[in-house]
């Protein structure tokens, strides 16, 4: 069963997002947006569009303007387009644009309406994850402390993995308490990539002896 209860608000002292650059200032508040999701019906056909990085091309998902998926186009944890989908970049053109500029550094929070469905223990920690600002981390335990559950980081992790809008819910943000990366369904050299994209663009792109991304 989906739940709708909302995503969890920020922790006390952290930021949803670090700032944004003035020309892609979102309103105040907790951003992305979570938005009622749409009815069932003709018009609510699930569109897609496919957007190119370093890393890969990722697909989007979505439904009358809502976000409802970013996946790792090809990837055989990532879902192809079904029968009746429709390849709409222009429905999804707000989310191609904010993606295109967060991977060309331009962009660090995204200002976009989601659909999550997930059970409530999955969006309470999506939820927090909304919290862990560009160029920093949170470990697994963190965030399960984060609501309300300590001692649940193996279902932090589990939950992390079926985050269906990566990046913009950043679960790449979420790494082991003693600073090595732990997974991520797209591939941890995936995940690397992202932590030190973020931290050379927020000014913090150091290396730890071990290659990866330091955790300051």
């Amino acid at each position: 069963m989906q739940d709708t209860t909302p995503l969890a608000g920020p922790r006390a002292g952290v930021t949803a997002r670090t700032a944004a650059p003035a020309a892609h200032a979102a309103p105040a508040g907790l951003s992305p947006r979570r938005r009622r999701r749409p009815p069932v019906g003709p018009s609510s056909t699930t569109v897609y569009s496919l957007v190119p990085s370093p890393v890969g091309e990722w697909m989007l998902r979505g439904r009358r303007g809502v976000l409802t998926g970013i996946f790792l186009a090809g990837h055989e944890r990532g879902p192809r387009p079904e029968p009746g989908w429709v390849r709409d970049d222009d429905e999804l053109g707000g989310a191609r644009r904010q993606l295109d500029e967060y991977f060309s550094g331009t962009r660090r929070s995204f200002d976009v309406d989601l659909d999550l469905e997930g059970t409530a223990f999955q969006r309470r920690v999506w939820g927090a994850l909304l919290t862990v600002p560009y160029g920093e981390t949170a470990s697994y335990g963190e965030i399960a402390e984060e609501i309300g559950s300590p001692g649940a980081a193996r279902a932090v992790g589990s939950a992390n993995s079926h985050n269906p809008v990566s990046i913009v819910v950043p679960c790449h943000r979420v790494i082991g308490f003693d600073g090595t990366l732990g997974g991520y369904g797209w591939g941890t050299s995936v995940k690397a990539w992202l932590l030190d994209h973020e931290r050379r663009h927020a000014g913090r792109g150091l290396q730890d002896p071990r290659g990866l991304p330091q955790v300051l």
